[in-house]
């Protein structure tokens, strides 16, 4: 035994409902992948709205409690495929949402109220499609992906699987 505490590493995420991850694996299956790309895995694909990082086990019934934050169903519009620095491939939102940026910001206070630092770097909402994916080919359009948002998630990543530990609606 190590003698350090049980951790989880954490994110909040737009948990995406079946019929939206699978529009969003059409988006990732359109792409041209090079050699050595590392598609997302569909049950993989979402939008996450803070990374938490590695925390001690103990603390999840205090977060699961302290990042419930006032939620306004809204609808979130996806279609812009894009190549970012670093070979990542990304599905960005056309426009700006209003509403996901007021989750974010509401998030943001909670994340900051449990003593937990929020990421300092601007927010750009997006579904990671592919990493190492440096040279691409990327659809030239494709139906946009219209994900009525009802709620947002508190997800456990261990071992490469994702975990949904909480729902918030």
């Amino acid at each position: 035994m190590s003698g350090q505490p049980d951790s989880t590493r954490l994110f909040l995420a737009l948990w995406p409902e079946p019929g939206v991850r699978h529009q969003l694996a059409a988006w990732r299956d359109a792409w041209q992948w090079p050699r050595g790309a590392a598609p997302v895995h569909s049950d993989k694909l979402h939008v996450t709205l803070h990374f938490l990082g590695n925390l001690a086990s103990e603390r999840l019934p205090a977060l699961q409690g302290g990042l419930d934050v006032p939620f306004t169903p809204f609808r979130l519009e996806l279609g812009l495929p894009v190549l970012w620095p670093r070979g990542l491939a990304v599905l960005e939102p056309h426009g700006e949402s209003p509403e996901l940026l007021a989750l974010y910001a509401r998030l943001e206070q909670a994340v900051a109220a449990l003593g937990l630092a929020p990421e300092a770097r601007k927010y750009r909402p997006h579904v990671t499609l592919a990493r190492r994916a440096a040279g691409a080919g990327i659809p030239a359009t494709g139906p946009a992906v219209r994900w009525d948002v009802a709620g947002y998630a508190l997800v456990a990543s261990r071992d490469g699987a994702y975990t949904v530990l909480h729902h918030y609606a």
